[in-house]
């Protein structure tokens, strides 16, 4: 898994004030979870999350905080209903030895029988939470879909990831193929032929 590295500034002060003024400032007002401990606050300018939270990849985040490393991933992040800009967002420490629970980004892969006779391909979900350690997370999940027909849907009971447990439903679709209304028409002006 890709690793990136975001600095942080600690808070001398928690609280809404406190966090407006950083907001103020360009920055995004964080907390860090550790098992056993109490959070630490500090804040990370809004730019420096660009490539962390814009993109399709998972990654492992390096947290600077005035000197102090500490290995994370990103577990939650709150937008400004209007203009979407972020407002919050908390981690979570990582061991090497311990589970941790992500969101990793699914990737489709081949092509559909289905979809070449004029079907759809919807996805359905864009991500997959996963629980296992992070040395065997994968960057994204491969969804297979070269043999999927018109109706036909891979599910999260198809997916298979070594030393990890997906916490998704198994019977949650992930793609679909579905049937185009063009499809539809030519199937029920072809009914309507056959009758005659």
């Amino acid at each position: 898994m890709k690793t990136i590295l975001l600095k942080g500034e600690k808070r001398a002060e928690v609280g809404t004030r406190s966090s407006k003024e950083i907001r103020r400032k360009g920055q995004v007002p964080c907390v860090m979870y550790s098992e056993g401990k109490e959070g630490t606050h500090f804040a990370i300018y809004q730019a420096d999350f660009k490539k962390l939270v814009y993109t399709q990849n998972a990654y492992k985040v390096k947290l600077d905080i005035e000197g102090e490393m500490h290995d994370a991933v990103l577990q939650d992040i709150q937008f400004h209903p209007v203009s979407e800009m972020i407002i919050h967002a908390d981690f979570l420490s990582v061991f090497d030895d311990k589970p941790v629970v992500m969101e990793v980004p699914i990737n489709v892969v081949g092509n559909s029988p289905g979809v070449r006779a004029g079907g759809n391909l919807v996805k359905k979900i864009n991500r997959l939470k996963l629980k296992g350690l992070l040395k065997d997370m994968p960057d994204y999940v491969d969804v297979e879909i070269s043999k999927l027909e018109i109706g036909q849907s891979a599910k999260v009971r198809d997916i298979n990831v070594d030393n990890i447990e997906i916490m998704d439903a198994p019977a949650n679709a992930i793609v679909s193929v579905k049937t185009t209304r063009a499809l539809m028409q030519a199937a029920a002006a072809e009914a309507k032929e056959d009758n005659k």
